[in-house]
């Protein structure tokens, strides 16, 4: 199975968000069995300059501190203390910046991805549930059981619980962009068209 390199993540953090679309992330359950979804909506965060990431102007914290990990690390925090963001940490190690993995669609045992939504398989989901499976941070990381405990992971090893495989790229003329979703408190950074999906 080929496997996303630490380069695909070592580069401009907006290049990166692009070229996500499309791939697919690999989730690897205890049982050895996988789950696999292939990315449709992304969004770009750069901490140098951007009042919208968590480390903007290089802030660190104990929840902070992934970002500044080497490329190709999983960035994974909760918000309103109840759902989970998956993250993909980009350019050089220290240089805080990442891809927020905002929506997907399920390629590979999507009743166990619709289980953990919706405790039902995929075919039993009602239209209002197929429509928001996994259009949403929150969501994805519930359908792939992810939580905190996954922070920090390396991507670029496949022996391990999660990593991303080429998958098929769009059609550029596909991509789409745009203002990012909930970051009003961000002042110029509200306007930055930093979101990508198909």
């Amino acid at each position: 199975m080929d496997i996303l390199t630490r380069e695909f993540y070592a580069r401009d953090t907006l290049e990166a968000a692009r070229d996500l679309l499309g791939r697919e992330i690999v989730r690897r359950l205890e049982d050895g069995t996988l789950l696999r979804c292939r990315i449709t909506e992304t969004e770009a965060y750069i901490g140098r300059l951007d009042k919208a990431c968590h480390a903007y102007g290089y802030r660190r914290t104990p929840r902070t501190e992934t970002l500044f990990a080497r490329p190709g690390t999983a960035y994974i925090y909760l918000i309103y203390g109840m759902y989970h963001c998956l993250n993909f940490v980009t350019e050089e190690e220290g240089e805080p910046a990442a891809v927020l993995i905002r929506g997907a669609v399920p390629v590979e045992n999507g009743d166990i991805i619709a289980k953990n939504r919706f405790r039902c398989k995929e075919k039993e989901m009602t239209p209002y549930q197929r429509k928001n499976f996994l259009n949403g941070p929150g969501k994805l990381c519930q359908g792939l059981a992810l939580t905190r405990a996954q922070n920090g992971l390396d991507l670029t090893d496949g022996a391990g619980e999660l990593w991303l495989c080429p998958g098929a790229p769009p059609d550029p003329a596909a991509v789409r962009t745009g203002r990012r979703i909930g970051i009003d408190y961000a002042e110029e950074a509200v306007d930055f068209p930093w979101r990508f999906y198909l």
